[in-house]
């Protein structure tokens, strides 16, 4: 249905000051006003009441929502639905209280000045009266609060379960005459609307709040504007539960985009899960709902209860939750930010150098089990300084959106604007990402905008029909995962995604965003067979709506954000994956070479006797090496589900193993490409990954007997970074075809690869692989002039420390007047047992 405009009989602030107080208003002034008693309190347990007041802290579990009882009702009834009903919020105060203090039933207060009854205001239409407690009203504001008729000011409240309802407004109290079914009327002696707060009273229990249908939109108009047009570069300030001063009243304004609801309320704990006194009004044709809920602070729990088209109700979790709870619980979190970053020297370097001409070797981890069980800030403590002893420039977090199951990847994500509450508060990541950036560690996550699952309290069919998946089923339905694929081509969804990649850079100050799926997104036919598919207007197979949405998402990343990087992982041969937008490319600035990682994987894998016969799965990635930006990657996919461990891929004996594990690592550094390598690679374990207790640290306890074994290859590790870090040879020119010259790629009789990196001055770095597991003496290589004067060893995966036999070149090598490899000059140097040796010259 086409939501309507809110109706313009919504009551104005009396002040012209408090009208000038706007929804951007200081967060830190949320909070909750202890209720005053008003007399002596009764022994007897208070009756909450569905009325807005502070959520409980985070960890309480919501209860369950009460059935309004029917006007029909016997007492019995209505008395029992009174007992469950929730406790309101009195007034504003300090953020930091958490849930009111409730005032019991007391005698009735002696009559002041201007105490009595309002006069009878005119029955409320059967229909709006219908429809409010259906919870199908599009414009609540244009029926409920006060407005200004024939006689005096028209006061109408929905407050289900209530005894009572008295205004106070300048001094006076005048009480409301029952309606029934929560509704209260009257019509006060009074030339204006004044600004007014409700005196609510239960079976026992009196309350004091303001009227929430007393409070213009807390959204404005631009706002809306950018929304229907898909150009709000900032959505999350404008949709979702936003802390606020707003009218001079603290609490928190809700917005949601439900274009094709008949209703929407706001349910949580502070109503105890019961929304129907909560209805939120439509902002016109925007698709938007609204509603300013005063008293309402941070770490109230909440949903959206939404009346689909059909007139049936489904309650969701914020599409734009900023703070969830800890899963399996699935509300939203009303939250704000109090974290004072200090990494300033960071964000203002970190886009000095391109990324693409810099040092960028990642460590991947699973957060939640690098070392399981800690917090985000107790990982603050302990990777920083894990990583930075590794020389890792980069570490890549996974997952970070929060998501239904833990030991997964987080590939199906369910709050796509919250960190992960497993581990902590988003305030806890912000603390764990400065950590990092203090550190001189950069942090990429993983994003995740190709899918998202059919849990029914989260995205899928949100509004009751297809809203964020695509309404063609065919399109919406992703074949292998079982989830559903984002409308790329509506202007909503899209702005939903870009903003998302925005918030991440913006409110956390994350480095970079490894896209996952890339390819399922850029094929209209991807997994699926002839008939599951139809053509785009070209009558080609390139999904165009995802082509678009990945362009503005990478140009807007990289116009607001700079220094931040975007990293695809696309497995096909897309053209232009990170060529610029401007010249027809996506727009990333690095891709996974899935490619590389397949081909050199199957190659060490063979036994070294059969390597000759794959000789070519090493040297074909330099076919492609230039046609976009790469990175190198040994990831989490390639050492879970029956793939084992990358030392575990190499045959042969325990030794064996270790040091081909070496040599491949040596061989990957060294590479045109950045690195990145999956936790617990970087010292061979040698099991699996699992969720339940991640890397096998136990392996380099000094008390285990092969310890050594481990930690020679986690000092390696070290110590390719650190050199690779301090030559420009292997990073400044990984992207075009000057920085790269082979000496012999066609050894493959020997098992060898020789080849020469280049910075841009020229000066370069000689490396030599050498997958066999004999010794080779007097091995010639070809050595370009610039060495003539000789070459030194600065790394060999063969020495000791790293748990290898120790065959080195200890003396330079003085270069002779002997050609080889179609080069003037030459070296004779031996070549250790599977190893990888990296020479520069002296």
């Amino acid at each position: 249905m086409t939501a309507r405009k809110p109706s313009r009989k919504a009551p104005r602030a009396k002040s012209a000051a408090a009208e000038a107080t706007t929804a951007d208003a200081p967060a830190e002034a949320v909070g909750v006003e202890a209720a005053q008693p008003t007399g002596p309190t009764p022994a007897s347990a208070p009756a909450p009441a569905p009325a807005p007041a502070p959520a409980p802290a985070a960890t309480s579990a919501p209860a369950a929502a009460p059935a309004p009882a029917p006007a029909s009702a016997s007492a019995s009834v209505k008395a029992k639905a009174r007992a469950a009903a929730p406790a309101a919020a009195e007034t504003a105060a300090p953020a930091k209280r958490s849930r009111p203090r409730r005032t019991d039933a007391v005698p009735p207060l002696p009559r002041q000045a201007g105490d009595g009854s309002a006069r009878p205001a005119p029955a409320l239409d059967p229909a709006d009266r219908g429809r409010l407690l259906a919870g199908d009203h599009h414009d609540p504001h244009g029926v409920l609060g006060a407005r200004a008729v024939p006689g005096g000011v028209l006061v109408r409240a929905l407050r289900p379960y209530a005894r009572s309802v008295t205004v106070l407004a300048e001094g006076a109290r005048t009480e409301l005459h029952d309606d029934g079914d929560g509704f209260f009327s009257g019509v006060l002696p009074v030339k204006e609307v004044p600004v007014y707060r409700l005196r609510v009273a239960y079976d026992d229990n009196t309350i004091e709040v303001d009227d929430p249908y007393r409070f213009l939109p807390a959204l404005g108009e631009l706002d809306l504007h950018l929304i229907g047009e898909g150009r709000h570069e900032e959505l999350w300030r404008a949709l979702g539960s936003e802390p606020m001063v707003h009218q001079g009243v603290a609490g928190t304004r809700f917005t949601v985009w439900a274009p094709n609801a008949r209703g929407v309320r706001v349910t949580g704990d502070f109503t105890y899960w019961d929304g129907t006194g909560t209805p939120m009004r439509s902002l016109g044709s925007s698709g938007v709902w609204e509603l300013f809920l005063p008293g309402i602070g941070e770490g109230a729990l909440y949903k959206f209860d939404i009346c689909r088209p059909d007139g049936s109700h489904t309650v969701r979790a914020d599409p734009m939750a900023r703070r969830t709870e800890v899963p399996p619980a699935t509300a939203s979190i009303v939250t704000a930010k109090h974290h004072e970053w200090q990494d300033a020297d960071w964000m203002a370097h970190r886009g000095d150098r391109p990324v693409h001409e810099a040092p960028f070797s990642v460590y991947e981890i699973h957060l939640a089990s690098w070392r399981p069980g800690l917090t985000y800030r107790q990982l603050a403590e302990q990777l920083p300084s894990y990583v930075k002893d590794l020389g890792f420039t980069h570490v890549e977090l996974m997952p970070v959106a929060e998501h239904p199951f833990g030991g997964s990847w987080g590939y199906q994500v369910t709050g796509f604007y919250a960190p992960t509450s497993r581990m902590g508060t988003p305030d806890d990541f912000r603390f764990l990402v400065d950590a990092l950036h203090r550190a001189g560690i950069g942090v990429i996550m993983d994003w995740v905008p190709a899918h998202f699952p059919r849990d029914e309290w989260a995205l899928a069919e949100f509004d009751g029909r297809p809203l964020y998946e695509h309404a063609d089923p065919q399109r919406a339905a992703h074949p292998d995962w079982g989830t559903l694929e984002f409308d790329y081509g509506r202007t909503e969804v899209r702005n939903f995604l870009v903003a998302n990649a925005t918030y991440w850079c913006e409110e956390f100050h994350i480095d970079g965003l490894r896209v996952d799926a890339v390819a399922s997104m850029l094929y209209l036919d991807y997994s699926r067979e002839d008939g599951q598919w139809s053509p785009n207007e070209f009558g080609g197979r390139e999904n165009l709506d995802a082509v678009a949405f990945l362009q503005e998402m990478n140009a807007t990343v990289y116009r607001r954000n700079p220094g931040v990087v975007t990293i695809a992982e696309e497995s096909t041969a897309w053209d232009g994956v990170t060529r610029p937008t401007d010249s027809g490319g996506l727009g990333f600035g690095l891709k996974w070479n899935m490619g590389w990682m397949h081909d050199s994987l199957v190659y060490v894998s063979k036994e070294p006797v059969h390597r000759k016969y794959h000789h070519n799965e090493m040297t074909f990635s330099m076919v492609y090496a230039y046609s976009e930006n790469y990175v190198l990657p040994i990831s989490h996919d390639e050492v879970v589900h029956g793939k084992r461990a990358l030392v575990a891929k190499m045959p042969g004996d325990w030794w064996q193993q270790r040091a081909d594990h070496r040599a491949y690592l040596g061989f990957m550094w060294a590479h045109p490409g950045k690195q990145l390598l999956f936790m617990g690679q970087e010292f061979a374990q040698g099991a699996e990954w699992s969720e339940s207790h991640g890397p096998d640290w136990w392996l380099l306890d000094p008390a285990y007997d092969a310890s050594g074994d481990h930690r020679g290859v986690r000092t390696l590790v070290g110590d390719l970074n650190a050199v690779y870090g301090a030559v420009p040879a292997l990073w400044q020119r990984d992207t075009v075809p000057e920085g790269f010259s082979w000496v012999d790629g066609g050894a493959a009789e020997d098992n060898v690869f020789a080849f020469l990196r280049y910075d841009a001055d020229g000066s370069p770095l000689l490396a030599i692989s050498h997958f066999s597991p004999v010794v080779r003496h007097d091995y010639r290589l070809g050595v370009p002039e610039t060495g003539m004067e000789g070459w030194v060893e600065v790394l060999n995966t063969d020495a000791e420390r790293y748990g290898g036999s120790g065959v080195t070149n200890e003396e330079p090598l003085k270069a002779e007047a002997v050609p080889a490899h179609g080069r003037p000059a030459s070296i004779s140097l031996t070549l250790p047992p599977l190893a990888t040796v990296w020479f520069r010259p002296a």
